[in-house]
């Protein structure tokens, strides 16, 4: 995974290299067929039980529950897809019977009946007959196919374990406490196939530790996101804060629901979205947590610490610094988690809707908006610098493998 830094990724400045046409309904559609522009309210109420079952319900940690969240998605996205090709079809019971056929797959365990009520609760809205049973029949399907092309994807294979030398080398994250109970959270997700994506995005790996763009990260995230006396402002620590204690994945597609019911874009472009976005967000996770396992990259409070031990004389070690927050995630620096569902997120957004989507999204005590995803994307890529989790060269990177999976999973979704 090799990405030449001959300059800082700019973030900021991104512009997505596809850009997708709208879509729209045909004109003079007849009523007894399906319309790409037709209600996606079932598409967006199948969210939030996907949310809910993956995360709420099935306490999966962000990045695996992605996993799922793209699984359902993707099969939404084909049923919806086939009711359009095939006619006179009832795309709700197409779309709830896709959702409902994987989540159950997963989360019976856990969502059984509350997976059931949902599905009773759309289906009974919808007039018997043979369009309705043709939707079944067609999410059925769709269920089924994405159920069996994930079998011995590498899903929690309990062979693929996270170990370090004692005493641990300069460089290298360790688990705090060690194993057991700690450990890295998943070792197996960086081994999982991909949902669309074909291989990695070219990165280069974390910069070596007697780099000037080493140093420079070294002493930026030393100086701001240190728990004890920091430049920091408080706004700069309130958005750390905000940010520290909410599922991206779910935080970023819950908001993405509300804002699609109040400025809607039809059936089919909407399925699409949440197919594109989950599956960019489960691919980048899978290439994060893959370069988590490998690369190994110590977090700053590791650095800051033994700053004197890795010989590079512009980093003064500082015993004792801790991060503002976590002061040890259980899985190492490069690339970043939080990253990943930002940027896999932001990119598929921007792709199909621009840059223009004004968001909300709650906290665990508050909320934040923002007009733009840009405006969001740069205080999150900073939020973790100010809360002393990462590096800015992990952020990044991670941005930039983010946008790509976008782009690459726009384009093969189209």
């Amino acid at each position: 995974m090799k990405r030449l830094k001959s300059r800082r990724y700019l973030v900021l400045l991104f512009v997505p290299l596809v850009l997708l046409g709208v879509v729209s309904a045909p004109t003079g559609a007849s009523a007894s067929r399906v319309s790409p522009g037709a209600d996606a309210q079932v598409v967006i109420d199948w969210q939030r039980v996907a949310i809910r079952t993956v995360y709420t319900e099935g306490l999966q940690p962000p990045p695996v529950g992605a996993l799922y969240l793209g699984f359902t998605a993707l099969a939404v996205n084909n049923a919806v897809q086939a009711s359009l090709r095939r006619g006179n079809t009832d795309a709700d019971a197409a779309v709830a019977m896709a959702a409902h056929g994987v989540l159950s797959e997963y989360f019976s365990a856990t969502s059984a009946a509350n997976l059931d009520a949902a599905l009773a609760t759309t289906l009974s809205a919808i007039p018997d007959g043979a369009r309705k049973n043709k939707g079944i029949r067609i999410g059925q399907q769709a269920a089924q196919e994405m159920i069996a092309s994930r079998a011995g994807d590498g899903r929690g294979d309990a062979s693929i374990v996270y170990t370090v030398p004692s005493p641990t080398p300069v460089g290298v994250w360790a688990p705090v406490p060690a194993p057991p109970p700690g450990g890295m959270l998943a070792p197996w997700l960086g081994f999982v196939d991909n949902l669309v994506v074909s291989g990695p995005v070219p990165v280069d790996g974390p910069n070596s530790l007697g780099s000037a763009e080493y140093t420079a990260d070294y002493n930026e995230v030393k100086d701001i996101g240190s728990a004890g006396p920091t430049t920091r402002t408080a706004t700069q620590t309130q958005i750390a804060q905000f940010f520290a204690t909410s599922n991206p994945v779910a935080q970023l597609h819950s908001a993405l629901c509300a804002y699609l019911e109040a400025n809607p874009i039809g059936l089919e472009r909407t399925a699409n979205l949440f197919a594109t976005s989950e599956a960019a967000s489960a691919d980048t996770f899978i290439q994060t947590w893959r370069a988590k396992y490998e690369d190994r990259f110590w977090r700053p409070f590791e650095a800051i610490r033994r700053g004197d031990d890795d010989g590079n004389p512009a980093t003064a070690s500082e015993p004792g610094w801790t991060s503002l927050v976590f002061p040890n995630p259980p899985y190492s620096e490069y690339l970043s988690g939080h990253a990943s569902a930002v940027s896999s997120f932001a990119g598929s957004v921007r792709a199909e809707l621009g840059d223009n989507v004004p968001l909300t999204l709650a906290g665990a005590t508050t909320s934040r908006s923002y007009s733009t995803l840009s405006a969001l994307e740069a205080d999150t890529l900073m939020s973790r610098i100010w809360a002393g989790l990462h590096f800015r060269d992990s952020m990044e990177d991670t941005y930039y493998v983010g946008h790509t999976n976008a782009e690459r999973v726009s384009a093969a979704l189209g």
